[in-house]
């Protein structure tokens, strides 16, 4: 067990982290010098608890965080590629649709993904300032139409216990906000931040949904499903949000596996996402007639319930689309044209 081996506390885990290639164990140190490029350009954070499930640097695990030179081959890609800058009003806060709004309320992960569509944001490692806070919480409370908060960041379990439950009183106590959802990755790649208190303090603003973010069957552990255990006690539905990854999980029998285990740990599976063209992450693409036929594969032998959505998150702030039939409006060799929620046409470039 992880206990016997590691500082137990979340904080003391966090603080244990491992940031430069150099003081990975040797095996997974890989080609030192290259790597050392590759992190100047994207930072690198793994705690010992997901480092200790990591068993090779090639395996779903270590592709996920540990730096790879195919990083710095990637030219293409958008540090902002759905354009969330742009639709931010207020500090913090990302209104792209009427009712509801995103409020990045940390900038700090337990794990850098090497794929993570908000490497802009993460690079400082800064937690939030609260008057920045303070702002995204005004901004809020001046738009009546916003019924619906999402807690995104960065990872917002990495906040305290008292802060989180501070900013979630302080939306709870918006009338006009009457759900809360906190997108967090902390159950999977550091569950000793679920914690029977943190659970209890959840608890008291219902209505409160959690997403969570599982990509691979390695990551449910028995420290991960004793988490999911606790929330879901606490009667916060869960979801799961998957990201397609070339190499990692882009494998009917690995997606198979995945959304039974979460089933199992009640865990709805909610989206399968199509990678966002960030930079450095072009070698894990999975061109979407695959992601297609990925999803078509789960069908059957996967009952209904374990369906995700396929979803692509447009380039341009077109907002998150479900790839059906009915929103491609065009297929091309080099690209696609997908219709949003609009109605407008998005264009969408396929790997080379």
């Amino acid at each position: 067990m992880i206990d016997n081996i590691y500082p137990t506390t979340w904080s003391e885990l966090v603080a244990n982290r491992i940031e430069r290639p150099a003081q990975l164990p040797a095996g997974l140190q890989g080609e030192g010098a290259s790597l050392e490029k590759v992190v100047a350009a994207f930072p690198m954070r793994v705690n010992p608890y997901f480092l200790s499930l990591i068993r090779a640097a090639g395996d779903p695990l270590g592709r996920q965080v540990i730096p790879c030179p195919d990083e710095l081959m990637d030219t293409g890609g958008c540090p902002d590629p759905l354009a969330e800058e742009r639709q931010a009003p207020a500090a913090q806060v990302i209104h792209r649709y009427p009712t509801r709004a995103v409020f990045l309320v940390s900038n700090q992960c337990a794990v850098h993904c090497r794929f993570c569509m908000r490497k802009r944001r993460l690079a400082g490692g800064r937690q939030v300032p609260q008057a920045l806070l303070d702002e995204g919480l005004a901004y809020i409370r001046r738009q009546s139409r916003v019924n619906e908060v999402i807690l995104s960041g960065g990872d917002p379990l990495m906040l305290g216990d008292e802060p989180l439950a501070a900013l979630l009183q302080a939306l709870r106590d918006i009338d006009h906000v009457r759900i809360l959802r906190i997108h967090t990755r902390m159950p999977g790649v550091l569950p000793h931040r679920v914690t029977a208190a943190l659970a209890r303090r959840l608890a008291a603003f219902h209505p409160l949904y959690i997403n969570i973010h599982f990509n691979h069957p390695y990551e449910i552990t028995p420290e991960a499903v004793a988490a999911c255990r606790l929330l879901a006690d606490a009667g916060i539905p869960l979801g799961s949000q998957t990201v397609l990854l070339k190499g990692i999980n882009d494998d009917p029998g690995v997606l198979l596996e995945l959304m039974i285990r979460l089933l199992e740990i009640r865990v709805r599976p909610y989206y399968l996402h199509q990678l966002d063209r960030v930079p450095g992450t072009a070698h894990f693409q999975v061109p979407i007639a695959r992601s297609i036929r990925l999803l078509e594969a789960l069908r059957g032998p996967l009952s209904g319930m374990g369906i995700p959505h396929l979803m692509l998150d447009l380039p341009g702030g077109g907002g998150k689309v479900a790839l059906t039939p009915d929103v491609i409006a065009e297929k091309g060799a080099k690209q696609w044209h997908i219709r949003n929620w609009q109605g407008e046409v998005f264009t969408y470039p396929l790997p080379d």
